[in-house]
C-alpha cells in the first residue's frame, strides 16, 4: 500500500483566515478585557494553522473512519438478514 504524504499545512482562504483573526480579536476583548494587535493575532492564527489544525484534522478522519467501519458493520449484518432459510 502506498503511503499518504503527511499533511504539511491546513490552507485557509484569505475570508477564514479574516473571520478567525476577528474571532481571536473578540475573544481577547470579551474573556482577557484586552485589546489585541493584528501582528499578536496572525501569530496565534499561525500557531493554530501549524500546530493545532493538524491534530483536530487528524482527529476529524479518526472518528470518520470509526463512523464509517459501523456502517460498514451494519452493512453486513443487514446483508445477512436478507438471506432466505
Amino acid at each position: 500500500m502506498k503511503k499518504r504524504q503527511s499533511l504539511s499545512r491546513i490552507g485557509l482562504s484569505d475570508v477564514q483566515k479574516e473571520k478567525l483573526n476577528d474571532e481571536i480579536k473578540a475573544f481577547y476583548l470579551d474573556v482577557r478585557g484586552e485589546e489585541i494587535g493584528m501582528i499578536e493575532q496572525m501569530h496565534i492564527l499561525e500557531l493554530f494553522e501549524q500546530k493545532m489544525a493538524p491534530i483536530i484534522y487528524n482527529k476529524a478522519l479518526d472518528d470518520a473512519r470509526k463512523w464509517f467501519g459501523q456502517m460498514m458493520d451494519n452493512l453486513d449484518s443487514d446483508y445477512y438478514t436478507l438471506y432466505k432459510e
